[in-house]
């Protein structure tokens, strides 16, 4: 997605600096011989400026907004590396969607402890990244404590193929953002169900898709967010999207084909496939049970994942 979110910078006419940090290696050398990331189908445009681990300081030089391209598990770490030439950055941008796995944080929260100085953006919403890259219609929503803050950052992207909403529900927008994944892994779980089994689930699926976004309002609304940011794009939205395709929806098919979920996690990471929706699985029980909240399409995907449940639980919620 950084990757992505960099061309899109570039094809906008802004100068554009794309950092590999040392754990990017193998994407770096691949964008070094092919200017082109491997899991995307686009060739960087001219205006990327591709930098590789030991050219930090060169890459951020004069940056205003630092667009944070980690994952939810590296996110710290990046902040770690970078905030010393990004402090004086205008503002950072989250582009990454989970909690961190060791304290529970959203990514605001991780990055305002992380950066010291830069205001915090979180971009939620329907967003592939191939279909970023690829130029294709997008329409996000960008959340900050201060909408002027989400504004001030997200304006400069703004485009035809590229539309901006703006909000200050941050916890709802981050909320959502982890939840879809879950939502999606539930889903896949279906359809491997239904082609290991030759049978057709388009009816349950329908009611399990409905289940899961009434239940993200739940827990959105119990954690201080709202319900319109949980029936918009930052929740629905994001749902239907990761719901239709993705490396979650993909992880979940195999479980629910008959895969041992771990194994099949190692796969698929083995592959470059970061699968943010089982982390997302945990976090969802742990939060559900300190708010008092019953989730029961959550609780089954917990199940099946974690506690040797079979996929065809995933259907008991119908009952």
């Amino acid at each position: 997605m950084g990757t992505a979110f960099a061309m899109h910078a570039a094809r906008l006419g802004l100068p554009t600096a794309l950092w590999a940090n040392p754990h990017d290696l193998a994407a770096y050398a691949a964008m070094r011989r092919e200017r082109r990331h491997p899991l995307l189908t686009e060739h960087l445009p001219d205006g990327v400026e591709l930098f590789g681990p030991n050219e930090l300081d060169v890459a951020a030089r004069d940056v205003e907004i630092a667009v944070m391209g980690a994952n939810h598990s590296g996110a710290r770490s990046l902040a770690e590396m970078v905030h010393e030439v990004v402090g004086d950055a205008r503002s950072a941008v989250s582009i990454a969607k989970g909690l961190e796995p060791a304290t529970g944080k959203r990514m605001s929260e991780v990055y305002t402890e992380g950066l010291h100085g830069p205001e915090v953006v979180t971009v939620g919403g329907p967003c592939l990244a191939r279909e970023l890259a690829e130029h294709l219609p997008t329409a996000t929503v960008w959340a900050a404590a201060s909408i002027d803050v989400a504004e001030e950052a997200g304006k400069p992207f703004d485009d035809a193929r590229y539309q901006l909403t703006f909000t200050d529900d941050v916890v709802g927008v981050e909320l959502c953002s982890m939840m879809k994944n879950v939502a999606a892994i539930g889903v896949g779980i279906l359809d491997g169900l239904g082609k290991a089994t030759d049978t057709g689930y388009q009816n349950a699926k329908a009611a399990l898709f409905t289940r899961a976004a009434r239940e993200i309002v739940e827990l959105v609304t119990a954690a201080g967010g709202r319900d319109e940011t949980a029936m918009g794009l930052a929740g629905i939205g994001d749902q239907l999207v990761t719901s239709l395709g993705g490396r979650n929806r993909l992880y979940g098919e195999l479980v629910g084909a008959g895969d041992p979920p771990e194994d099949t996690l190692t796969e698929l990471e083995a592959q470059g496939l970061t699968v943010e929706g089982v982390d997302s699985t945990r976090d969802v029980r742990r939060l559900a049970e300190e708010l008092g909240l019953d989730l029961p399409y959550h609780a089954a995907i917990h199940r099946v994942l974690f506690e040797d449940a079979r996929p065809e639980e995933i259907l008991e919620v119908l009952r």
